[in-house]
Order: C-alpha cells, then sequence, then structure tokens
C-alpha cells in the first residue's frame, strides 16, 4: 500500500500526525511529509484511518 497526498488539498491540520505519528509528519510549512514510499502492512490500518479521518480528502491510496 501507498500513500498520496493532494498538495493542492492538504491545509496540513496534522489529523493524519495525529494518529499515524510514524507514518505522517507536517513540518513548519504546514506540509505533510510521509515517511515510508511502502507502508508496512502492521500500518496499513493506521493509515487508513488517517485517509478517512482526513477533513480536507487530501490522502488516498494506493496499491
Amino acid at each position: 500500500m501507498r500513500v498520496t497526498v493532494d498538495r493542492d488539498r492538504c491545509v496540513g491540520n496534522g489529523v493524519c500526525e495525529a494518529l499515524a505519528p510514524e507514518l505522517f509528519v507536517v513540518d513548519d510549512n504546514g506540509e505533510v511529509e510521509l515517511q515510508f514510499a511502502e507502508i508496512p502492512p502492521e500500518q496499513q490500518q493506521l493509515v487508513l484511518d488517517a485517509v478517512s479521518s482526513c477533513p480536507a480528502q487530501a490522502l488516498r491510496t494506493t496499491h
């Protein structure tokens, strides 16, 4: 599983980072940085939770 961030939609509110800080980091400019190109299987549920919780709908998963 991979995650993509729509930079045009992302507002940097940090919900993804709060749910999965080992996978997402919001930098000082309010931009989300992904910590893994390929999400480890044991982290996939956290990613799905973050994607569904993003208020800007800026996160997407691909397989």
